[in-house]
């Protein structure tokens, strides 16, 4: 580890606790929806873009942190943070950043939307009730699409079929769910899922409010 880097960890979590304080009003819906500790911690990072350590510390924030005294304290540490690194440091790019997504084939991809089944053990619907049969829940969901409900997409990486993102049309808003297989999560898949889910639900769904969910795995 160079010199640098645990300034580089510092100063995003400096970022995220900035951003997160200006915006901890969806936050904490994030959190009180969240099924336990690990799952509020998977959905702030999904829904900030940042990573589980600085996920974690938004979490971890106590409420005298809310003041304004303790938001300018914040603030003055990432910009002393931003002074002290040199311009000519570079974070690397993510792999993850040629993931793409496409929209659900029926005919192909039935093997991810199995693994998303077994793993969460909830219909595709988004309404949090029990998975039924697949190929029913392929047919309904199709449906939904048909009628322009909803959309199924794909995320793929390197030839790989890492995850599945859905968005639900409910009550003026889309609701969007993203699910990473176990075997690709903890990679910063989640994170790029929800950055190109936010054009693609957008141009399914125009001008319509996005909501984003990032479901646990089932017991």
């Amino acid at each position: 580890m160079t010199d640098e880097d645990p300034r580089i960890a510092r100063r995003e979590i400096a970022d995220t606790l900035v951003r997160a304080l200006e915006r901890r009003h969806e936050l904490l819906d994030v959190i009180v929806e969240s099924e336990d500790y690990d799952a509020a911690i998977e959905n702030i990072a999904a829904h900030l873009g940042v990573s589980a350590t600085a996920a974690e510390a938004v979490l971890r924030l106590s409420f005298d942190r809310l003041t304004r005294v303790a938001r300018r304290r914040i603030a003055a540490e990432l910009e002393d943070l931003n002074a002290q690194l040199s311009f000519t440091v570079r974070e690397p790019v993510s792999p993850v950043d040629t993931m793409v997504l496409r929209p659900f084939s029926p005919d192909t991809d039935r093997d991810i939307f199995a693994a998303r089944t077994a793993d969460v053990r909830e219909s595709a619907d988004g309404s949090g009730g029990p998975a039924g049969d697949l190929d029913e829940e392929i047919r309904a969901g199709l449906e939904r699409i048909e009628a322009e409900e909803a959309a199924w997409l794909v995320a793929e990486h390197a030839g790989n079929k890492v995850g599945m993102v859905f968005g639900d049309l409910v009550s003026g808003e889309v609701n969007v769910r993203i699910w990473i297989h176990p075997d690709y999560r903890k990679r910063g898949y989640g994170t790029a899922a929800l950055r190109k889910s936010r054009s693609e639900m957008a141009a399914y769904f125009p001008g319509v409010p996005l909501v984003v969910r990032a479901p646990a795995a089932g017991p």
